[in-house]
């Protein structure tokens, strides 16, 4: 499923593409997704004004207050064609612009989803209202993270990549988050020093940071707007290198599963 840096990176390539762009026309080959499609007949005339995400939302802000919230679920993308472009396999919606540009959705598994949101009733929306802080903000912090981790028995891999304590941090970043701080993933999480925390923190946030650089990594269907894979997939320390050394102690990675996920470690590094 595309995670934070996924969903940051088609924010970004689709952005300058569709900002101050005008709707002509929207199509919807199939109203019923993961759930059913929203009417967006009424995006027709209205102007995008900005694309932003919250978690692994994108939000297409309109002139008339509206967000058209979007989740990519497990295999949506977006790309931009020319409205003259034929319509392609797994096409579900198909938004025409005034410049002779269309933004088309796809998704082969039908897992995604949208919504139409008035903006000052997102923060109280149930897909919203019980969001944790954005990792990469001023608002995730040692002294948060040490804040939901106090007197809590679940592994410290469970409690980062629960979104009601911070957003984003998906099974993959998760992984190589917890093998740059040292800590073994299922380390009950009230158990760890703040001192590990803070550097549990950074890692977060640097992980983060990399893949968005990197263009998120691709895993199954994900790629970018433009089409082209991400490359984080290279740089993984840990995720998905079961029985291969360790590129820093040389030890071999090991992978057990934790809340019907896989979870890879070393058995050296961390602990």
């Amino acid at each position: 499923m595309p995670e934070l840096p996924e969903v940051e990176t088609v924010r970004t390539g689709l952005e300058p593409l569709l900002m101050n762009r005008t709707i002509s026309a929207v199509t919807c080959f199939r109203q019923q997704l993961r759930y059913t499609l929203p009417d967006l007949s009424g995006l027709v005339g209205q102007r995008i004004t900005a694309v932003a995400r919250r978690s692994k939302y994108l939000l297409f802000q309109l002139d008339s207050d509206q967000l058209l919230v979007w989740h990519l679920g497990m295999t949506g993308q977006f790309h931009m064609l020319s409205t003259a472009s034929e319509k392609g396999s797994h096409e579900h919606v198909r938004i025409d612009l005034t410049d002779g540009q269309s933004l088309r959705y796809r998704d082969a598994r039908r897992f995604g989803y949208a919504g139409l949101i008035h903006a000052d009733q997102l923060l109280s929306h149930p897909w919203f209202a019980r969001l944790g802080p954005e990792p990469l903000s001023v608002d995730f912090d040692s002294n948060h993270l040490a804040a939901i981790c106090h007197g809590r028995k679940a592994p410290i891999k469970t409690v980062i990549m629960d979104a009601a304590n911070v957003v984003g941090v998906g099974n993959i970043y998760a992984a190589e988050s917890l093998l740059r701080a040292g800590i073994h993933p299922s380390r009950a999480a009230g158990r760890i020093s703040k001192k590990r925390l803070a550097l549990l923190t950074d890692s977060i946030k640097q992980v983060l940071a990399e893949a968005i650089v990197a263009g998120g990594s691709t895993i199954s269907d994900f790629v970018k707007a433009d089409g082209k894979p991400g490359y984080f997939a290279h740089s993984f320390q840990v995720y998905g290198r079961e029985g291969k050394a360790c590129l820093r102690c040389d030890k071999q990675i090991k992978r057990m599963v934790q809340a019907g996920r896989s979870t890879f470690y070393c058995p050296g590094c961390q602990h």
